[in-house]
């Protein structure tokens, strides 16, 4: 029986990317070596010599694609990224595209053109362009935040974290609530946080919903909120993110009322600062270092040409802070 690069990394005790390194004279421990040689001779293992010029030619640089840089949640993500390529010997090269779509289809491109061994996508949203850009790089790509049936992607379970926050609400006894949402192209943050917010409220018996379309930055979030405050009159406003949340709080105090006794407020995110404002909010936290770390495993993965899992999904935590009275 022909014995395998996986074979003998088993056997040797080792990481496959070792054996790899150590066969296309990459920089490996002397005592890793001895181990992966004993291992080698042993099985009389012979290196197809095609398969073995094609590792040759990998960079071990892996590129990320993020849509900004100032966000809590992406940065933890590519820091997790970062860390864990680094632990593997791998190099990150990291590409803000301001959430521009076309800069996402350029980053792609010029990546491809860089020779990375493969590329990690956080986005907002995937086009036909992204579709149609992928398939032409061929380059491994692996799909971070939005669910995309023809690729391979992890994403946050945002559809029952905000089915648990609108369950949260209706024990609250909120009957009358507005949505801060995102727009509908975001389908994660857009589309199914939204519907797992109404859905939660719905099974409660709540349709006293009035949403709103709001950007990701916090002045148009305080903006809209003082549309949606006069043109309607919730108990409590739920905030498809934190930072929405903090553009309606200071809305909420410009207006002279206070959270949670005129108004209860919720997000999600769970950013640091979320725990050190007053009243603290109340909001819930996605495994963002667990999805960063799990990224840089399964783009490894990919570029080895190994089987991962269409989808992964990644849990969340609910924190209840001090920001939703109980009516």
């Amino acid at each position: 029986m022909n014995i395998t690069i996986k074979d003998i990394a088993k056997l040797a005790g080792v990481a496959k990317s070792t054996v790899s390194r150590y066969l296309n004279g990459g920089n490996v421990s002397e005592t890793t070596k001895a181990k992966i040689r004993k291992v080698i001779e042993e099985n009389n293992y012979e290196p197809n010599s095609f398969a073995q010029s094609l590792k040759a030619k990998k960079t071990n640089f892996i590129g990320v694609i993020a849509p900004t840089l100032d966000s809590y949640v992406t940065s933890t993500v590519l820091m997790a990224i970062d860390e864990e390529l680094r632990k593997r010997e791998y190099t990150t090269l990291i590409i803000s595209t301001s959430k521009h779509v076309d800069r996402e289809i350029e980053s792609l491109i010029n990546l491809s053109r860089q020779k990375v061994d493969g590329i990690i996508l956080i986005s907002t949203g995937i086009t036909d362009k992204h579709y149609q850009t992928i398939q032409s790089i061929r380059i491994p790509v692996l799909v971070v935040a939005q669910e995309v049936d023809a690729f391979n992607c992890i994403i946050n379970d945002d559809y029952q974290a905000g089915f648990a926050m609108g369950q949260y609400m209706a024990t609250q006894g909120h009957r009358s609530i507005v949505y801060l949402g995102v727009t509908e192209s975001d389908v994660a943050v857009g589309q199914k946080r939204k519907q797992g917010v109404l859905d939660g409220l719905a099974q409660a018996g709540i349709t006293e919903v009035h949403t709103y379309i709001s950007q990701f930055d916090l002045h148009n979030a305080s903006e809209v909120t003082k549309k949606a405050l006069g043109t309607s009159t919730p108990t409590a406003i739920i905030c498809a993110t934190d930072t929405i949340a903090f553009g309606a709080m200071k809305t909420i105090s410009k207006l002279g009322k206070k959270v949670p006794d005129d108004y209860s407020l919720a997000g999600f995110g769970g950013y640091n600062i979320s725990e050190v404002i007053h009243p603290t909010l109340t909001t819930i936290r996605f495994k963002n270092e667990q999805t960063g770390i799990q990224a840089a495993k399964t783009i490894i993965n990919m570029t080895e040409g190994e089987e991962v899992q269409k989808l992964q999904v990644s849990g969340f935590h609910f924190i209840e802070g001090e920001s939703v009275k109980k009516i």
